[in-house]
């Protein structure tokens, strides 16, 4: 920019309209999908070029909780499996 003016990084994770997002460990990933009665399969994906996966650094296979805000449902938990792509 040739004003002087600098771009300014944001962190995706502190965007309001980004939910929160969480990267489960192994064991709390194995915990929920035993609770939930399914496997990482069955799941929703999200793939690894997306911004927060990269932010949090996920592998395929991870498996990330989703937190959102709802104003009708209060809080909603919803999980993804991180995929190639």
């Amino acid at each position: 920019m040739g004003d002087g003016t600098s771009l300014k990084k944001v962190d995706v994770l502190k965007h309001v309209l980004v939910p929160q997002h969480i990267l489960l460990d192994r064991q709390e990933a194995k915990m929920i999908l035993k609770k939930l009665k399914i496997r990482p399969s069955q799941l929703p994906w999200i793939l690894t070029s997306d911004p927060v996966v990269k932010r949090l650094d996920a592998k395929p296979g991870d498996i990330i909780m989703i937190i959102r805000e709802s104003p009708t449902a209060g809080k909603v938990v919803t999980f993804r499996v991180v995929m190639p792509g």
